[in-house]
Parts: structure tokens; C-alpha cells; sequence
């Protein structure tokens, strides 16, 4: 009786775990990142507020850096006519299907203490993720149709 309360016990703690496929994501997505380019689905001129911060321009050539041991992360923006400053998140990078290799990434704004002060977050999709670089997919409605915005990463 003891042993089979252990197994389940086990059984449990294995199962609500992260997989191994997520801890090794984010032993590659810890460090430092520059958001190279953003680039949309459909062509022409856009008004997008990405996270619901700044625009693609203010956003391209952002420094992000990733802490995945407590899952927080800064980033920079620094371009020309933006609101420049360091901006704080938590994250978190949850597998959607392992033959895919796709994961969410779910990222939330907060305060410099890393509290949450509109509980306000982002779903985007981890499309891609090596030593070098990374690309994040975020799909939204334009029109009534799907609209995909892509952010390309590079690794410092």
C-alpha cells in the first residue's frame, strides 16, 4: 500500500513537470537577443502597437534579455521618436505538440518587480529557436481575416 502511494505519488510529480523538450529551450533562449525585423503576412502600410507598447519601427533593433531560471526578462528599446526605456516581463514556454517541435510563448508586462499591473499578457507562437536565432509568430485579426506578424531575433 505504502509503495503504490509512492508510485502515484511519483507518477504525479513526473507528469505536471516540465518536459524535457521546454528546459532545454530555455537553457538556448537564456541570454541576450536583438530583435532584428518584424515583418507582417499581408504587404502594405500597418499601424501595429506590438505588446501593446510601441510600433514594429520602435521595436526593430530592441535588446531583450532572457533569465529562464526564474522566467523574467527586460527589454530595451531604444530608437529615435520612441518612448525609450527598459521594459519588464515574465514568460513562459509551454509545448504545444512535440512531433511540431511548436511551443506558445506567453509573455506579460510588468513592473520593475516583476508584478503584473493590468495582468495583461501575449500569446505568441515560438516558431523557431536555435543558439543564433529565434522567430516568434503572433496572429491577429485584421478585416475579419488573419493577420500574422513574425519577429526575427538574433543572438548576441
Amino acid at each position: 500500500m505504502k509503495n503504490t502511494l509512492i508510485f502515484l505519488i511519483a507518477i504525479s510529480l513526473i507528469s505536471c513537470g516540465t518536459s524535457k523538450t521546454v528546459r532545454d529551450s530555455k537553457k538556448v533562449i537564456k541570454g541576450d537577443w536583438v530583435l532584428n525585423s518584424i515583418t507582417y503576412s499581408e504587404k502594405g502600410t500597418y499601424n501595429v502597437n506590438l505588446l501593446s507598447d510601441s510600433s514594429k519601427e520602435c521595436f526593430e533593433g530592441s535588446t531583450w534579455q532572457f533569465v529562464p531560471n526564474n522566467n523574467t526578462g527586460i527589454y530595451n528599446i531604444n530608437g529615435p521618436g520612441c518612448s525609450s526605456g527598459i521594459r519588464n516581463f515574465v514568460f513562459t514556454i509551454q509545448e504545444i505538440d512535440p512531433q511540431t517541435g511548436l511551443y506558445d510563448f506567453l509573455l506579460k508586462p510588468t513592473n520593475e518587480k516583476y508584478k503584473s499591473e493590468t495582468n495583461r499578457g501575449f500569446r505568441l507562437k515560438l516558431i523557431s529557436l536555435s543558439d543564433a536565432t529565434m522567430q516568434w509568430e503572433q496572429t491577429v485579426s485584421v478585416g475579419g481575416k488573419p493577420f500574422t506578424i513574425t519577429m526575427n531575433f538574433n543572438k548576441q
